[in-house]
């Protein structure tokens, strides 16, 4: 036996055609600049403060500008005092010298107006985009046992909606402190006018202080529970769209809609309560300091009376204070979107925070020259960690290279297991498995996934072209390629008698075609790749027996000096293999060829015409959608079946 050459995974690219190369196309798009912090101890700020810190640049220029936009509107209230005491009282400055000043000031803010909010929603798309692609690539990342406990509309809802309330408040909120901010400089102006009457516009600043606290903690419950009920209202959409089929034949729309309902009225339950917080504390935030306008207007009047103060401090004063009154209504907004985002980001958190169980080791290595050699040693394995009964048992199975083994039993027994195992899908609790002498766990995944192809029962396609569904697993592949496989696979003629022959765009999950047709893109899909060692996972259920004997005989030319796991159902796809193993109580219990099993393991025989008994009645009731004829093995299986009924061996 040939042994595999195997390179460690972070040595430099050796001479093409000989070691691996990962077949997917390169990543065009511009990788994250920072990623979120991994201490979950820091607040929920401080962990996505690196995102912001890579965009430091343009985000501080924004704030920059923004700011000194803000300073120059300040000073146009005191040129306003300045012109009405020396133009129009004393008639000692010109009064065009003031009107050219706040024309060239207006200009200017203007100016830095624009820089401002141009590269602040620049930042804004920037963060949005780093945070899309980190929570993508980490969900990329995870392993098969996250997926089969979360949904994806929650999933959907945490990519869009969250991440959107984190990126708004990252962005805005410190733009809006700027615009508060100005609060100061304001008053700094106000105090080289009048202190005492400065002192009294400020008054009232403390109480908005403590309201706004006073709402923040108020309104953080409600946020979490409206982000978490609206990922709940995305599940109950993604599954009615996806199962819309399901959904149309047992005629429960208005079931669904009940559902639906109940969610959204959840929702408005969410929203009018964060509606009513708003309304209590909002107007509190927004109009204590037209309460400070009122101050200055009555104190401020008094002291012009008395001629203490002029006619046009008093006007920059309530000027400054109508100024203030839009960052205080914005204030109330921030600490809204501020609980939010805190939501939201704790939402996120629980996906990062979960690291995946099936991981590459540090000195993983690539596998190259696979010959197929094929060992499961003393498997034990469950799908839940802390499951007592085990899917499989001491299980042991060799496959030599080259070899073509058929995996038989009863539904549910474990037969599919295995071949998730081989493609380290998952892991072992106990034993290994190993190919060419080494554990899968020592193997990189994109090495050990790209020389074992699988083909399962229920194939998943894209919403691309048929061309591009069958070179998924290879991109560059040339169109003689795909036809080529599309051959071998049963697929081309019905492709050709399509509208657009291969370039036919199919629907959603390839529902425009029937499943037959999509099991033979699918076994397409996996021979274009032509890996060392494939796995067919009932791969033709759904394709009737004269496509599937021409199928068949494509496959045994493309299966030779290939080693193969055939995860089989019917006796016609058994007769692709070499040797055929009974899996049955967690292990093999039978291992031979098809004549050697069916006479000698009565076993075998009644998982035979069990399944045999299925297909002719599916046959009979019209249940094979793409079946055209009866199939063959029907009536010969149900007579086994009374053999081995009984007693019979044969």
């Amino acid at each position: 036996m040939k042994a595999p050459r195997l390179r460690p995974k972070d040595t430099t690219t050796p001479e093409v055609g000989t070691d691996f190369v990962p077949i997917a196309e390169e990543a065009r798009n511009e990788a994250p600049r920072a990623t979120i912090d991994p201490d979950a101890s820091l607040t929920w700020l401080r962990r996505v403060k690196p995102i912001m810190w890579a965009h430091r640049g343009i985000f501080i220029t924004s704030l920059v500008m923004s700011f000194v936009g803000l300073v120059l509107m300040v000073m146009i209230p005191n040129l306003l005092n300045k012109a009405i005491t020396n133009s129009i009282q004393k008639h000692t400055v010109p009064l065009s010298h003031y009107v050219w000043w706040i024309v060239g000031l207006g200009l200017v803010g203007a100016v830095a107006g624009y820089v401002s909010r141009l590269f602040l929603f620049e930042t804004a798309y920037d963060i949005e985009y780093d945070l899309r692609n980190i929570l993508y690539e980490h969900l990329t990342r995870m392993s098969f046992s996250f997926y089969d406990r979360v949904q994806t509309g929650q999933l959907i809802s945490r990519a869009n909606s969250d991440i959107r309330s984190v990126q708004m408040y990252m962005t805005f909120a410190p733009s809006i402190l700027v615009q508060c901010s100005i609060a100061v400089v304001a008053f700094i102006f106000m105090l080289t006018i009048n202190v005492p009457l400065a002192f009294v516009a400020m008054a009232t600043m403390p109480f908005v202080y403590f309201a706004g606290v006073k709402m923040r903690n108020s309104m953080f419950p409600v946020s979490w529970i409206i982000q978490a009920r609206l990922a709940d209202v995305a599940t109950i959409v993604d599954e009615n769209v996806n199962g819309v089929r399901v959904v149309k034949s047992f005629a429960a729309e208005q079931q669904q809609l009940r559902a639906l309902s109940g969610a959204a009225e959840k929702v408005q339950w969410s929203y009018i309560k964060d509606a009513d917080l708003r309304a209590r504390f909002s107007p509190v935030v927004q109009n204590l300091p037209q309460v400070g306008l009122a101050l200055v207007l009555l104190f401020g009047g008094y002291m012009v009376i008395h001629g203490g103060l002029g006619v046009g401090a008093i006007l920059a004063f309530n000027a400054y204070l109508v100024m203030l009154q839009a960052p205080f209504m914005m204030l109330g907004m921030l600490i809204m979107m501020g609980q939010r985002a805190a939501a939201s980001a704790d939402r996120i958190y629980e996906i990062i925070d979960e690291q995946p169980t099936v991981t590459d080791k540090d000195d993983a290595i690539d596998l190259v020259d696979c010959t197929g050699d094929v060992r499961f040693s003393h498997v034990d394995f469950a799908y839940a960690s802390d499951a007592e009964r085990l899917v499989l048992a001491d299980f042991d199975l060799h496959i030599s290279p080259g070899e073509t083994v058929a995996l038989v039993g009863r539904t549910g027994v474990g037969k599919s297991t295995v071949g998730r195992l081989l493609t380290r899908f998952y892991d072992v609790r106990h034993g290994s498995v190993q190919i060419d002498g080494h554990d899968v766990r020592d193997i990189t995944q994109a090495s050990l996934r790209a020389n074992v192809g699988v083909v399962l029962d229920e194939p998943f396609l894209f919403s691309v072209s048929i061309r591009d569904n069958i070179a998924y697993g290879k991109p560059s592949a040339a169109f003689e390629d795909v036809e080529a496989a599309a051959r071998a696979a049963g697929a081309h003629e019905f492709i050709t008698h399509l509208a657009d022959g291969y370039d036919t765009v199919v629907g959603e999950r390839g529902y425009t075609l029937s499943g037959g047709q999509r099991q033979r893109i699918a076994i397409a899909r996996t021979l274009l790749v032509n890996p060392p060692i494939m796995v067919l996972d009932d791969a033709t259920s759904a394709i009737d027996v004269q496509v599937e004997q021409q199928i068949h005989a494509g496959l045994r030319i493309r299966m030779e000096g290939r080693t193969t796991l055939v995860i089989a159902h019917r006796l016609s796809t058994i007769a692709l293999a070499d040797r055929v193993v009974l899996l049955d109580q967690q292990k093999i219990v039978a291992d031979g060829t098809h004549a050697t099993l069916l006479a000698t393991t009565p076993l075998y025989a009644e998982v035979l015409a069990q399944a045999g008994e299925y297909e002719a009645n599916a046959d009979r009731d019209g249940d094979h959608p793409t079946t055209t004829g009866p199939r063959p093995d029907g009536k010969a299986l149900r007579d086994l079946l009374d053999s081995v009924r009984t007693g019979g061996r044969s």
